[in-house]
């Protein structure tokens, strides 16, 4: 398991070698799409970090706080995690995922994440901050996608 950081940065590469940029949503959602990805496919997580169900879809809160100062504008950058690369695997899984759904704007990739039947959905409870979605049901969401 890596840091979502570490997964973070391989996505703002990703797009900076394409000539691409991405915002802080689109970031937070790709991490999330590519966790549930590598559960579904590999049977193992990509991401040591906590994800939760907010109001507007999942969030992995430690990711979030690096990369909500850029606001709405292209993240060049977050903190990395020092001594951490990611395995042959996880690098393909990160650039499938970044060939797949990075042309997604935020917004696009929040309806996804949070539609019915998702993770999210089956998480979430109005007026509540903080409840954790669990692996096993974002493993099994990702795994009935790849069908």
């Amino acid at each position: 398991m890596k840091s979502s950081k570490t997964v973070a940065n391989e996505f703002v590469r990703l797009a900076r070698d394409a000539g691409e940029s991405l915002t802080p949503m689109q970031v937070l959602k790709l991490v999330y799409i590519a966790h549930g990805w590598m559960l579904a496919l590999y049977n193992r997580p990509l991401i040591r970090d906590e994800v939760q169900a907010w109001q507007y879809g999942p969030v992995i809160p430690i990711l979030y706080n690096q990369v909500r100062n850029f606001r709405s504008g292209p993240v060049t950058g977050i903190s990395p995690a020092h001594g951490e690369a990611l395995d042959s695997n996880e690098a393909d899984l990160v650039r499938q995922v970044y060939d797949q759904y990075g042309h997604l704007s935020g917004p696009a990739l929040s309806r996804m994440t949070h539609a019915k039947d998702t993770p999210w959905e089956l998480t979430y409870e109005p007026n509540s901050f903080g409840l954790t979605i669990p692996n096993d049901l974002i493993e099994d969401h990702y795994s009935r996608l790849a069908g």
